[in-house]
């Protein structure tokens, strides 16, 4: 059993007080920018133990008579086919799940905003395609001289020229599928809209990370430098905020180079001072005041540094990152004392292929191990084979580790296995003719209809939520898809499974 290292009811009652403080300081109207994920916060919910992933969802749904929704996408990342890596999605397709997401959350969407945009193809497509599903689109175009000439961009050649999004409630949630979206700038031109027809009303940030009152290397703080390394962001105390009230709080480097500029555009839309003495005042994060047991969420950060220095390996490996995103996150890795190795599956996952490789019996040359930690800290490994991948060995032998089945007997009949695997070569032409994760879960389900064991071994699927795995070489789809929908934390070598180039 996992030790909870934060009190999500308490988190939840004291940022939903928290918001609904800020919105009364301007008239009971606050443009909120959302940082993060607004559903499947799932690096929160790794690095703070306890922590519900859609809290945020919660959040909302508490406040749903307050709350208006506007969700930002910015054109380039739409041309570009930016992907969320924990769905494996493109930024279009979630604003269309976040959409389906917050409806069954009896959430409604006020509106998308196209933020940057220049009549793009692609862009183009996707807004006819949400207008024709009744979603109402804003398109904003670039403000030239943006962000320095303020007198051009307060103005009615800037802000001024880009569409307002109609709300009626008092708190305006600004959200995005990630970051460079163009929320803060949705939130000013709301602002400037709100102030041209004389009313009242304000601006603050919710982002969860870094965590401004912890301190500067916290490993949760560490942790948000390692999952942004792509963005070279890092932590620092607030300057404005040390010179303000004599007190150390930690922002990022963007907001606070922003902020001068921001001071100035917010006290230029509204003709006086723009209320607030610092990025830290701007926020409403409380999330540090409910972690409960601090050395469990220090062990957690650490290890997802380590997550992410995988990550950052392997997408460097696949054309994705670049030479100064690796050295980002080792130097992270050097600076908290980190070794790969202190990721618990790492060097079974290894011994499984050592293992594989002296038997002989891996696929096609190839030798690949998996290992998967179960909730209670034992580890269990699998090997490929010409009929089975890694993953798919490992999670059948997690099952009956669970299920109590003793080794030797299979829960997929092998003539089951050998025929599927004749089909994908021999009909479908595949030069894989091994199982993935996916495919092995749905023979699995197959013979469950008729053999008692596997359908004993099935329902301990569920049981692999949360749990911690490593395979030696980066995993095909399937296997990456399997995993993902199981909840699994999956790191991988930097290795490539195989020497084609399109599997």
């Amino acid at each position: 059993m996992k030790i909870k290292g934060f009190d999500n009811e308490k988190y939840l009652d004291e940022q939903s007080r928290a918001i609904i403080e800020r919105a009364s300081q301007f008239g009971n109207k606050l443009y909120l920018e959302f940082g993060g994920k607004l559903l499947f916060d799932m690096h929160a919910a790794r690095i703070l133990p306890g922590f519900d992933p859609n809290v945020k969802m919660r959040l909302l749904q508490k406040l749903r008579d307050k709350v208006d929704i506007i969700i930002c996408i910015h054109a380039g990342d739409i041309e570009r086919k930016k992907m969320r890596a924990d769905f494996g999605i493109t930024y279009d397709v979630d604003i269309l799940k976040l959409i389906d997401d917050l409806r069954e959350w009896k959430l409604d969407v006020a509106g998308v905003v196209i933020t940057r945009f220049d009549n793009q193809p692609a862009t183009t497509q996707f807004i006819t395609r949400l207008e024709r599903r009744g979603i109402k689109v804003y398109k904003h175009r670039a403000i030239k001289g943006y962000p320095t000439d303020i007198d051009r961009i307060v103005s009615d050649q800037g802000y001024g020229s880009n569409q307002y999004v109609e709300t009626s409630k008092p708190i305006v949630v600004v959200t995005a599928p990630g970051p460079g979206s163009g929320k803060l700038a949705t939130c000013l031109n709301q602002l400037y809209h709100e102030h041209k027809r004389s009313a009242s009303c304000g601006y603050a940030k919710f982002e969860t990370f870094p965590i401004w009152s912890l301190p500067l290397r916290h490993p949760v703080n560490i942790a948000y430098e390692a999952a942004t390394v792509d963005l070279a962001d890092f932590n620092m105390v607030d300057p404005f905020h040390l010179e303000a009230y004599n007190q150390v709080s930690i922002n990022y480097n963007r907001d606070v180079e922003a902020f001068p500029l921001l001071k100035r555009i917010l006290e230029k839309i509204s003709g006086v001072g723009a209320g607030y003495r610092s990025p830290t005042d701007m926020g409403v994060n409380r999330a540090g005041f409910a972690i409960c047991d601090d050395a469990v969420v220090r062990e957690a950060s650490l290890q997802e540094i380590i997550r992410r220095y995988f990550r950052c390996h392997c997408e460097f490996a696949m054309g994705v990152a670049d030479k100064e995103s690796v050295a980002r996150i080792e130097k992270i890795m050097r600076e908290s004392d980190l070794v790969p190795e202190r990721r618990s599956p790492v060097l079974p996952a290894r011994k499984a292929a050592r293992d594989a490789e002296q038997t002989g019996k891996g696929n096609k040359g190839v030798y690949c191990g998996a290992a998967l930690e179960l909730d209670d800290g034992t580890i269990v490994t699998g090997k490929n084979s010409p009929l089975m991948h890694a993953s798919s060995s490992a999670v059948l032998n997690a099952m009956k580790k669970l299920a109590g089945v003793p080794d030797p007997i299979h829960l997929i009949a092998e003539n089951v296995v050998e025929s599927i695997s004749r089909m994908k070569n021999d009909v479908l032409g595949s030069r894989n003719a091994s199982l993935s994760l996916d495919e092995t879960l749905i023979a699995l389900a197959i013979s469950a209809t008729h053999n008692p064991t596997a359908q004993v071994a099935l329902q301990q699927l569920s049981r692999l939520k949360g749990c911690e795995m490593h395979l030696t070489h980066m995993p095909a789809a399937g296997d990456e898809g399997g995993l993902r929908q199981l909840g699994v934390n999956l790191t991988s070598e930097p290795s490539f499974s195989g020497k084609e180039l399109f599997t």
